[in-house]
């Protein structure tokens, strides 16, 4: 366990470090921006990165609540099922899809979103996933004030403004980051006994707010640039390369940094158990 982090410490390290040269200096200069461009590199691989680990929270979320009644757990995994079939089946069948999105791409989707669940359920205890979620939540809200603060540090000198108040893309990803800040605060502060099921019940409304921030600028009108990977956009390989690069490295930092959360919680909880114990037998006596 031990050798594994240190491992995957010293694979973000490099990948990072990489991946700040590539975006600094080893990617094209954009013709129209320039060197405000290169900001990209962190923007949408911190919103990926969230979005991910929102999905994780979404997945664990659902699982905590289901999977104490056998019917409701049974129902969720053949829903899981029918999504990955579902997203295969249009994928292939659906041609082509509309604003340039790859079958591909839908059907992976899918297929990844089924494999996420029926791995959590696999390696997580009831208990164990509610603790998952709550990582989740935590490391994903980090990586989305990362892109709440760098894409206003674009915005100024790109529109002359910090925040566009009218933009869908802006705004929607604001509340998202409100809802989970308010799942954080909820776990943080409640005492109730029934607080992880009502935190659960919040990130699973809270995670519908994800597909509406994806494909906002896609369906509304918003000043947001446009995709550069559908949509008939268009990437430089080179870029492509970098950004990919940057992707890896904080996918590699959010599972470093959920990893050691996810112990902590973990050892805490076990601390609280303890203390529990202790004062009831103590007021036993």
């Amino acid at each position: 366990m031990k050798r594994g982090f240190s491992i995957l410490a010293v694979v973000t390290a490099l990948l990072l470090s990489f991946g700040l040269y590539e975006a600094l200096i080893g990617a094209p200069t954009e013709r129209t921006m320039g060197d405000l461009q290169r900001i990209f590199y962190y923007h949408v691989p911190s919103a990926w990165t969230a979005f991910l680990l929102f999905l994780i929270n979404f997945v664990a979320s659902i699982q905590y609540l289901v999977r104490p009644t056998e019917f409701a757990d049974r129902l969720a995994k053949w829903g899981a099922v029918l999504v990955g079939l579902a997203a295969c089946v249009a994928g292939v069948a659906i041609r082509p899809f509309p604003f340039g999105i790859r079958g591909s791409a839908v059907a992976t989707s899918g297929v990844a979103i089924t494999a996420i669940y029926f791995l959590i359920r696999k390696y997580f205890s009831v208990q164990a996933t509610d603790i998952l979620a709550l990582v989740a939540a935590e490391v994903g809200v980090v990586f989305c004030t990362v892109v709440l603060v760098t894409g206003p540090i674009w915005a100024r000198p790109a529109w002359g403004i910090w925040w566009d108040s009218h933009d869908i893309r802006l705004n929607s990803t604001l509340v998202l980051w409100l809802i989970y800040v308010s799942y954080l605060v909820m776990r943080r502060f409640s005492t109730s006994g029934k607080t992880a099921s009502l935190a659960a019940a919040l990130a699973i409304f809270g995670a519908l707010d994800v597909p509406l921030v994806f494909f906002s600028i896609w369906f509304f009108r918003t000043q947001h640039p446009s995709p550069v990977i559908a949509m008939g956009g268009y990437l430089d390989p080179r870029m492509a390369h970098v950004l990919l690069i940057n992707w890896a490295a904080f996918l590699c930092l959010a599972w470093l940094v959920c990893w050691t959360r996810y112990r902590l919680e973990v050892v805490q909880r076990e601390v609280e158990e303890a203390q529990s114990l202790e004062s009831l037998l103590e007021g036993s006596r």
